[in-house]
């Protein structure tokens, strides 16, 4: 191999006397695309975060083409060429592409918005990318910010990329395109660094790959000289593939929408004319196109976002249209977001805070006044070992420590202690490694067999059909088909893209 682009040697960092990195070891090469394995927790984001500055290492050495430097903060990993696409996105929703994108490039790079824009444009016409460039960020969808992101490194002009699950919210297609595009990069000379769970990806399109483990780097191999279970097994050990678990008991509709509309902040409808019926034990998968209406779909339902028109009933409570989030939680109605770090935790609150916030709401803590807090740290201990809720040092920890894998365990424990009748799962394992994700769809499962009714929305097809046991396809705001499953693949991917 050549002269590595971006090398770190035996880095260490630790977080209030926790050990996130111990002496682990990367490298990339101008002109190569190196992926970087691990489960959540492993230490990938948290090794990338040094290299992009946004953790300054305990010990350890990087050296940027062959020279020992000092990154000091993100300022100085730019002015060396290094660009990161975080998974937790760094925009300002108030702000449209082009100005998030101006932001970041500083003075001096461009002209003003209208060269940030032309350049947004060129970058996203390469990629495939459609993004409404002047749109407030924060009325984008989940994918859409995404890609912002995506094109905000692009646009800087990093030679050095780190992509965080950068295809974590995309479709195949998409995903596909970006992916190649890294690709094309690397060929051009740009030393692409990509930190993904998706073994398919890394067979296709890395030249090398990176395993880490606990925080040490394990090993670096050739992917295609490794099969998908050596390098499973390589991650996480021996893992038992998952399966499809049929619901066994389905009864009446327990959520019915009917003509349900809904617009983005800015005003703009994208969701439609949502009509569907989701039935007490089962789990109905809605897939799509990200961008077609999930997001407001998915705001509507939880009560966090007004419909326009249209019907929503809980089955033995009527109708519940207008009805704000307290109410529907009250009528046994959880949440698991998409963005589980802005909404589903608050990251600057302690693990026991956040998991017992629901049963202070409910009365079942003795109320805001006055909070039992020996019963709610011993609640949030008992759900901590219960769902497996990993790197939780204490219970008074911040809850924006823990991996995302474990921030979404701590998520469900919360949403799940009521025993809801109605779960509405927004993404659910976006961004969790293979484990993490299992664990997270065989709570689902666990909350259907129970009798609840799971509604769930996500854009990683795999995961609908691995899942569900009835499909929607949404397109343009609406369900344009549905599906019994087993499924057909292509069937649902041609109703994704040729809307019905």
């Amino acid at each position: 191999m050549t002269q590595p682009a971006l090398d770190l040697a035996a880095v260490s960092k630790s977080f209030d006397g926790f050990p996130a990195l111990a002496g682990a070891s990367f490298s990339v090469a101008a002109g190569e695309v190196h992926a970087l394995l691990g489960e959540n927790g492993a230490g990938k984001s948290s090794l990338m975060n040094v290299a992009a500055g946004l953790y300054r290492p305990d010990s350890g050495v990087i050296r940027v083409d062959g020279r020992e430097v000092a990154i000091d903060g993100p300022v100085a990993a730019k002015r060396l060429g290094i660009g990161m696409v975080h998974q937790h996105y760094k925009l300002v929703k108030a702000f449209s592409a082009v100005e998030n994108i101006l932001l970041a490039c500083g003075k001096g790079r461009f002209a003003g918005a209208a060269a940030v824009e032309q350049a947004i444009r060129r970058q996203a016409e390469a990629i495939g990318f459609q993004v409404d460039l002047r749109r407030p960020v924060g009325a984008l969808s989940v994918a859409e910010q995404q890609r912002v992101e995506i094109l905000k490194v692009l646009v800087e002009g990093a030679r050095i990329l780190i992509l965080d699950e950068p295809s974590a919210v995309l479709t195949d297609k998409e995903a596909e395109a970006l992916l190649g595009m890294m690709r094309q990069l690397a060929a051009q000379g740009a030393a692409v660094v990509l930190v993904t769970h998706k073994l398919g990806e890394v067979k296709r399109f890395a030249d090398r790959v990176t395993v880490m483990r606990g925080g040490r780097t394990i090993a670096t191999a050739d992917p295609k000289a490794r099969t998908v279970a050596e390098l499973t097994s390589m991650i996480v050990g021996e893992l038992v593939a998952e399966k499809r678990h049929p619901a066994r008991d389905v009864g009446e509709p327990i959520l019915t929408l009917e003509g349900v509309a809904g617009c983005r902040a800015d005003g703009h409808r994208v969701l439609a004319d949502a009509s569907f019926a989701l039935r007490r034990g089962e789990i109905y998968g809605i897939a799509g196109v990200g961008g077609n209406g999930q997001t407001e779909l998915a705001e509507i339902l939880m009560g966090v976002r007004k419909p326009v028109q249209g019907r929503i009933a809980i089955d033995g409570t009527g109708d519940v249209t207008h009805d704000g989030a307290s109410r529907r939680r009250d009528l046994g109605l959880a949440s698991i977001p998409a963005d589980r770090q802005t909404y589903g935790l608050a990251g600057e609150l302690s693990v026991a805070d956040n998991y017992a916030v629901q049963a202070v709401r409910s009365g079942g803590l003795g109320g805001w006044m006055r909070v039992d807090g020996r019963a709610a740290q011993a609640q949030a201990a008992t759900a901590v070992s219960a769902f497996e809720v990993q790197g939780v040092r204490g219970l008074r920890q911040k809850a924006s420590l823990l991996s995302g894998g474990n921030a979404q365990k701590l998520v469900i424990a919360r949403e799940f202690a009521s025993q809801p009748r109605i779960v509405v799962a927004h993404s659910p394992s976006r961004g969790l490694d293979m484990r993490a994700a299992g664990a997270v769809h065989r709570r689902l499962r666990e909350a259907r067999d129970a009798g609840a009714g799971v509604l769930l929305i996500s854009e990683d097809l795999d995961e609908v059909m691995l899942l569900s046991d009835r499909i929607g396809v949404m397109s343009g705001g609406r369900i344009v088909r549905e599906f019994d499953t087993p499924a057909d693949r292509q069937a649902i991917g041609t109703a994704m893209v040729h809307h019905g």
